[in-house]
């Protein structure tokens, strides 16, 4: 379990000051993966890069089932970290690079070529790192974050650069990764995406909590309407009403709020009422992030 307690930062000082973190509270729990989600200029970055000790914060405290990470004896392996997928020497393969982190961690040396295998860069361990696109880079810097078999996954946007199949790959991993116990606290812009797989999600705008929630109860938000083409639509309309569902008929169709197709057309078979076309539309899990950030978005289009 990880624990975040009235996390504030604030960057500057005067009229120039910016609060980048506000008073943020919320735990995740191990075992699962959380999505954390927001508009650009949220504070994402600046959360996570408090939580491995880049960034002080001016307020509260982050703990690692009870520990903070300054504390950790070993923090690598514990704490599994991709916050810049450039962070690492153009000049240097990649077997070099996680020799130098294996050897500042007391990490054994065997891993290097375990995690190289693992993220899918074997074959160009000994290519110098400047060369390589955005993806591979993403993958080269999830290797060092594997590097120490930690129990804690922190990623942010581990996504960008990566092809499809990639993105299936990293899906997959971080999946077995959270099934195997550990925990996986990922940032993405990509909604569609973390809800294939996330069981939590944070959401934050202007530096605030906004939501902190399994991604079941988010989902349950979801607005559902069904709507109805028939040429008995003064019937049909009474019809559901008496039956105490929220109807309306505009321009020839009926909508039917918190609905589902299946039960309009079981209601009028039973009724005799002939039903022309029938479909149901759902507001999408980013609808509903977008309306919880809306007034805490700081850049938008006009």
């Amino acid at each position: 379990m990880i624990t975040l307690t009235g996390i504030t930062k604030r960057f500057g000082t005067g009229t120039e000051s910016r609060l980048a973190v506000d008073d943020l509270t919320f735990d995740i729990a191990a075992g699962r993966v959380t999505g954390f989600v927001g508009p650009n200029g949220a504070g994402k970055s600046t959360t996570m890069r408090m939580m491995v000790g880049l960034t002080c914060p001016d307020n509260g405290e982050i703990r690692y089932d009870g520990v903070t990470h300054h504390e950790l004896p070993q923090p690598s392996k514990v704490v599994g970290a991709v916050l810049d997928p450039h962070c690492m020497h153009p000049g240097r393969t990649p077997r070099q690079h996680l020799r130098a982190a294996a050897a500042h961690g007391g990490i054994p040396a065997r891993r290097v070529d375990e995690v190289l295998a693992d993220v899918g860069l074997s074959s160009v361990a000994d290519r110098r790192a400047g060369g390589f696109s955005l993806g591979m880079r993403q993958r080269l810097a999830l290797a060092g974050a594997l590097l120490g078999e930690p129990q804690v996954l922190l990623l942010d946007e581990p996504s960008n650069g990566l092809d499809p199949e990639g993105i299936r790959w990293l899906r997959t991993r971080l999946a077995d990764f959270a099934m195997q116990g550990g925990t996986v606290f990922i940032s993405s812009h990509l909604i569609s995406e973390l809800a294939m797989f996330a069981d939590d999600l944070v959401v934050i705008g202007g530096g605030r909590l906004l939501a902190a929630e399994s991604l079941e109860d988010l989902t349950r938000r979801v607005d559902r309407s069904v709507t109805i083409t028939t040429p008995d639509t003064d019937d049909l309309l009474a019809l559901l009403q008496r039956n105490g569902l929220d109807a309306n008929s505009a321009a020839g169709r009926i909508q039917v709020r918190g609905a589902t197709v299946d039960h309009i057309s079981q209601l009028a078979y039973e009724h005799r009422i002939r039903l022309v076309e029938v479909g149901e539309v759902a507001t999408s899990l980013e609808d509903i992030l977008l309306a919880l950030t809306h007034s805490a978005t700081e850049f938008t289009s006009a």
